[in-house]
């Protein structure tokens, strides 16, 4: 049976029937006399929104520019011991804690530019946030068909290219190894790349072997 809360300001999540477990928040609530906690969602196209928002759109996105990039400049994994299950990043600014959750990945790259002659990624909708791009290294997961590329380790090594974007490289692909599988190459300003297979597994790998240590 789903709960249906009335309050914007507090959420709650169901995250198993007959075993209801409850996430309740208020937006800029202290934790001690000093320190205030916000809580943001990323979707998938990179948009940026305070998480309890009701509707989700362009309209009500974050768009200022310079927020954006002081706000991703600081995008980290949650060790805080506090909602890192449910919002398992932070962007920490000075006493405030904000808290983020993402429809997949915290860096979203958005558009593909240039930086002194050399093709650059940039993420979080704001030119100065960009990584090297790396044609070599774009990954499409076959069961989704969403294309992820390295980012910057503090997000978790791992971006998600968005939407648009993917539809143009799907335009690039070749996939030598049948439909079901990854693309195997990838035509990038006319270049053939083989495309690495392993290195988003390696990160998962990483990672299993981080936490269970």
């Amino acid at each position: 049976m789903l709960l249906k809360l009335l309050s914007v300001s507090k959420r709650g999540i169901l995250n198993k029937i007959n075993n209801v477990k409850y996430l309740s928040y208020t937006q800029g609530q202290y934790i001690d006399k000093k320190t205030r906690e916000y809580f943001y969602y990323i979707d998938h196209q990179g948009m940026l929104f305070l998480d309890d928002a009701r509707m989700k759109n362009f309209t009500s996105c974050f768009k200022d520019k310079k927020f954006l990039a002081f706000f991703f400049k600081r995008l980290r994994e949650n060790k805080t011991g506090r909602y890192e299950e449910e919002f398992p990043f932070i962007s920490p600014c000075g006493r405030e804690i904000n808290f983020i959750k993402c429809d997949d990945r915290p860096v979203v790259f958005t558009h593909l530019t240039e930086k002194d002659g050399n093709p650059i990624f940039c993420y979080g909708h704001v030119d100065e946030l960009f990584v090297p791009f790396q044609p070599n290294f774009i990954y499409m997961e076959p069961a989704n068909g969403r294309v992820y590329h390295p980012a910057p380790p503090a997000s978790g090594h791992v971006g998600l290219v968005c939407s648009k974007l993917a539809i143009e490289f799907s335009k690039d692909f070749e996939f030598t190894a049948g439909q079901e599988s990854p693309p195997t190459h990838f035509m990038f300003r006319g270049k053939k790349y083989q495309l690495d297979q392993e290195w988003l597994e390696n990160i998962k790998v990483g990672r299993r072997s981080t936490s269970e240590s």
